[in-house]
This record gives structure tokens, sequence and C-alpha cells, in this order.
């Protein structure tokens, strides 16, 4: 049996309306499962304070999870190709729900790295930025980037609401009951919404993508007979492991996500350290993904009309100015800079999620386009992992963020030079 459905008639005659259901469930998807997420970084402190443990040794189960991730990553490739989100993201709902459920027993740091570590950040790879590029080009041409920045936003505009809330609930009933909290949501929302509404591309559903086409059938004849999908130009997985610009694309990606993530776990206790409350740090935290609603609509407009690698040299600019402002902070702990460093992370560097998946899909266009992206995808999982715990090792050996700091502000640089060689511009014919 088919994984997707036929949509309903009216669905047929309105492709565009459907393709933006999907993009609607990305957004309540994106909101409360790259939080989960990102609440890591509001965890890591009362788990540090409770249990003792080093900050290296704790960050290593943000790391560990990012490991499983990408060792996950090309089977999630598969699985999406084969039976689509509408069944694969409800069983990474699962996952992570689970793993939160079971992180509240933790007494010993393998505990840590099984649950919150392996079960919710391994899993998440299913229900955030990953998950959704492999699926998310398919539905749209014409204003690809605008829609998938879009779908990508709700990370900001769930992060404004849910991040304040879970610290609250740590703050009042502690780190076990966000635990809680948050696989309700897993299983209460994610899981409901993925499993009625999301679908893997227009074709499979008799439609066409916005852009992609001229008008769609009306007739029941037409209707019953396959849509042509978009062009495929025979790439395989194969034959993309034998090209340069995959291979120039993992190490974008992995200097990318090592400069993302290294902040995003380590900046709420580095803002506590140099003297802002917990509460500010932790709305720092919520209003970094907030401003990036505007990033990712932004460069996604950005990347539609002057060119991915514009849009992607900005964002991995927002983020070398967004270290080096952490790094002036240590010095001159002001608001203003506080202010600055949350607009160049959120706001112009959080703009390469809209980015990161429209690359690929230039170059790699056809139908194994998901599995290439789920092996192209360890360099953002090994990225992600490697950067919090050298960040934590580091500040471990040395006493101080600066030389984590410095490291991320080099990774900012890398993936600019990386990108502009793969030459997406170029297409998908090499």
């Amino acid at each position: 049996m088919s994984p997707d459905q036929p949509a309903p008639p009216v669905l047929r005659r309105l492709p565009f309306y459907y393709g933006w259901v999907v993009i609607t469930v990305a957004f309540v998807t994106m909101a409360i499962g790259v939080n989960v997420r990102t609440a890591f970084s509001l965890l890591f402190p009362p788990i540090l304070t409770e249990f003792g443990w080093t900050r290296g040794d704790t960050a290593a189960a943000f790391s560990l999870g990012f490991v499983t991730s990408a060792l996950v990553s090309p089977a999630l490739g598969w699985a999406m190709d084969r039976y689509g989100p509408r069944w694969v993201m409800p069983a990474g709902a699962l996952l992570v729900s689970s793993g939160l459920a079971l992180a509240t027993l933790t007494a010993q740091p393998w505990h840590l790295y099984v649950t919150l570590g392996v079960l919710v950040v391994g899993s998440t790879v299913i229900l955030t930025y990953t998950g959704h590029a492999m699926f998310l080009p398919h539905w749209f041409v014409r204003r690809r980037g605008l829609a998938i920045g879009i779908a990508f936003s709700g990370v900001g505009a769930g992060s404004i609401l849910l991040l304040p809330w879970l610290q609250t609930i740590i703050l009042a009933s502690g780190w076990r009951q966000a635990c809680w909290t948050m696989a309700a949501l897993m299983l209460a929302v994610v899981l409901p919404l993925n499993l009625l509404f999301q679908r893997k591309r227009p074709a499979d559903m008799g439609l066409l993508p916005d852009g992609g086409g001229t008008t769609p059938r009306t007739s029941a004849a037409d209707a019953r007979r396959p849509v042509t999908p978009a062009v495929d130009h025979g790439w395989t997985l194969y034959r993309a492991l034998r090209s340069a610009p995959f291979w120039w694309l993992v190490v974008a990606l992995f200097c990318a996500m090592m400069a993302w993530y290294t902040v995003q776990v380590h900046q709420t206790k580095y803002l506590t350290e140099i003297g802002f409350s917990p509460g500010t740090a932790a709305f720092a935290l919520g209003f970094v993904a907030l401003a990036g609603i505007v990033g990712q609509i932004a460069l996604g407009q950005m990347a539609d009309r002057m060119g991915t690698e514009w849009a992607w040299t900005i964002g991995c600019l927002g983020f070398a100015a967004c270290y080096a402002l952490l790094l002036a902070m240590e010095r001159y702990p002001s608001p203003v800079l506080l202010y600055l460093m949350v607009f160049a992370q959120g706001g112009i560097g959080y703009g390469i999620a809209s980015v990161f998946s429209i690359i690929p899909s230039q170059i790699f266009q056809g139908r194994a386009y998901a599995s290439i992206f789920g092996v192209l995808s360890l360099g953002i999982s090994m990225g992600a992992g490697v950067g919090p715990w050298i960040g934590g090792a580091l500040q471990d050996r040395f006493g101080s963020y600066t030389p984590a700091f410095w490291l991320g502000l080099a990774s900012s640089l890398i993936p600019i030079a990386c990108v502009w060689i793969a030459a997406p511009r170029k297409g998908p014919v090499r």
C-alpha cells in the first residue's frame, strides 16, 4: 500500500493550498521538535547542580545524541523515500517522548546519554531541520526558499513561548517536570498532526508543486493518471558520493553546525557566569530563535531572488558576528551587546536553516534526494555533536569559554568558501 493517499478532489484542484498545509504542519512540528532539543541548554545547569558532573561529561550527552543522529541519518533518508513523513514523523515523536519520560529516572551519566542523548537529541533529527529538508523541497519550486523559511521559522515562534515556559517549570518544579511536559506535547500535538496531514510529495497525491507546472488536472480520468514529478536528473546515492560538490557540502555543513550548536548549548551557562540572571539568559535563548523567524524568512526569500550562495554567506557571517560579540561580552557584559548578539545569532545566523536544505536540492534533484540528503546530513549531525563537546572540554581545560568561542568564529567562516566551491548555482547536471 502506498504510504500516501490521494488528496480529496477539492485539493487536487488546489495544489498550492495543500502545499501550505504541509508547510503549516512542518511549522508546528519544528516549533516543538527543535525547541525540545534546544531545551537541553536549560536542563544543563540544574543537572550540573544536582549531580556535580563536569561540563564536558554532561554536554557529552548532547554530543552523543548528534553522533546517534549521524549514524541513523542514512536510514532516515531511506525510510523517508520508502514510507514518507506521514509515518516517519510520528515514529520520531514516539521515540523523543519516551526518551524524555525515561530521563526523569536519571541517576548516572550513562542514563543521561541514553535518554536525553540517544533517544531525545538523536531522534529529534527526524522532526527537525534534517527530516523536513528531505521532503519539503518537493512541494515548492518558484518560492521554495520562502516556503521553507516560513516552515523553519516555527522554531522561533515556538521558542519564545516554549523556552521561557520550560524555564519557569524548571525553577518551580525541577527539570524532571519540564521533561514530562515536553513528552506530553510530543504525543498530544506533533504525533497526530503529522499522522493526519503530512505528505511526502505532490506527485504522490495527484498534485503539482507550486511553480512546478501549468494547470492542475480537474477531470476524474486525469485525476487517476500519475502526475509527472519534478525533473529527475538521474542522481543516485552512489553517483553523489563520487562527486566533488557532495564532499564540499559535507565540510560546509559540518563546520556550520559546529558553530551553531556550540553556542546554543553553552550560551545560557556562559551568560549567567558573566553576570546575567538565569531568567535573562533563558529569554536570550528564546529571543535568539524568535529573531530567527526574521532571518529564516528573509534569507529564504533572498535565496529565491539572489541565489543560495549569497544567502548562505550572510547567514554564516551572522554566526561569526555572534561569536565576536560573545567574546567582547566577557569584558563588557552590557545589555546592548547582548541584544546585538541575539540579533546576529538569530536574525542573521539562523537564516542558514532555510538555505541548507535548498542547496543540496539544487544539485542532487531527483527521486533519491532523501537518501542522498540522509548521508549528506552526516556532516550536520557530526558537526552539531562535536561542537558542544569540544566547547565543554575546552572550558574544563582552560577555565574559560574564550578558546571555544574563537574556534566557533573560525567554524563560521569556513562554510562560506565551501559552498561557493560546490556552486549550487550551476544546477544539478555536473
